[in-house]
């Protein structure tokens, strides 16, 4: 079965979305470790609730200390046997020799209807003060070029009136815990290639 390694820095809602789907027989594949940069992330707690194991690896702000940091955090991966590493709300961008040895089986989470808002933080918060009318998430794969990566699915969602960070942000929240245990799904099944810059979905 496909070993799966999360990358979280915050409180690992989409964590648990893959640890219920694990335990629902839908997500086909296993989740082996669970790696945040903030010993204090609730999703380190979240993972030691389900028996699976964590890491704490931070992330320093200086290119070559962080080269350093990934390439351990790398290195453990591989000794635990991992097949894909699923960024779900991991707040560091990840540099290019790791990017480069986990080339194809990397996938993150963004909150936003790619390529609109890519790279930053705060892609509910632009999304409103921009004006637009929809917002959503998108799971892609990991390439160097941040949130540029082949695009595997989205999901689109209402902008409404009244709404403030908090209130957008929990209802793309909502199809992130849908898309990303999907993806995880079709990536383990093979279901997955990559011709050019799109991702085609079947099997084979």
């Amino acid at each position: 079965m496909l070993k799966v390694a999360v990358l979280a820095s915050g409180r690992g809602s989409n964590l648990v979305s893959l640890l219920e789907s694990e335990k629902a027989g839908s997500l086909d594949a296993k989740v082996v470790v669970v790696v945040s940069n903030h010993p204090q992330a609730r999703a380190l707690s979240v993972a030691r609730e389900h028996g699976v194991e964590s890491l704490i690896c931070p992330q320093p702000w200086r290119q070559e200390d962080r080269e350093a940091a990934q390439t351990a955090m790398s290195d453990a991966l591989q000794e635990r046997e991992v097949g894909l590493v699923v960024c779900a709300g991991f707040d560091r961008v990840l540099v290019g020799s790791f990017v480069r040895r986990w080339e194809g089986k990397i996938i993150n989470v963004h909150p936003s209807l790619l390529p609109a808002f890519a790279n930053t933080l705060h892609a509910q918060e632009e999304a409103l003060s921009h004006g637009v009318k929809v917002s959503g998430c998108t799971v892609h794969l990991v390439t160097e070029d941040v949130d540029g990566g082949p695009i595997i699915s989205q999901a689109a969602v209402p902008v409404l009136s009244g709404d403030d960070v908090a209130s957008l942000s929990a209802r793309i929240l909502e199809q992130e815990h849908r898309l990303l245990p999907a993806a995880v799904s079709l990536y383990a099944r093979g279901h997955l290639r990559v011709e050019g810059r799109t991702v085609v979905v079947g099997e084979g």
